[in-house]
């Protein structure tokens, strides 16, 4: 399946509503930026099926889809432990050639 597919699940989107396709593929590009921009290693961000980056970048998703999320707090939270993780990672930290 792929990460499109998989955050409409988790955000529990029905298949055939594509009123939120936008916002979705906004969420998970701005995810994807962001891990990047902490240093881990954009061919993992991009791929996204590692399962924690593809967990960090749901749970990013979870924080920020819609308005009136009860528990946007608890994963915008849950977020910013795992990026930290990942970017403290040497699994995940990007190669840089000199």
């Amino acid at each position: 399946m792929a990460l499109f597919d998989d955050v409409r699940s988790y955000l529990r989107i029905d298949t055939s509503d594509t009123s939120f396709d936008g916002e979705i593929q906004d969420l998970i590009g701005a995810a994807q930026v962001e891990l990047t921009d902490v240093g881990v290693d954009p061919t993992l961000v991009s791929a996204s099926t590692d399962p924690l980056i593809k967990k960090a970048i749901t749970t990013y998703c979870k924080a920020n889809f819609g308005y009136d999320t009860d528990n946007a707090e608890a994963f915008a939270s849950s977020y910013e432990k795992m990026k930290i993780y990942l970017m403290n990672s040497s699994t995940y930290q990007a190669v840089i050639s000199l």
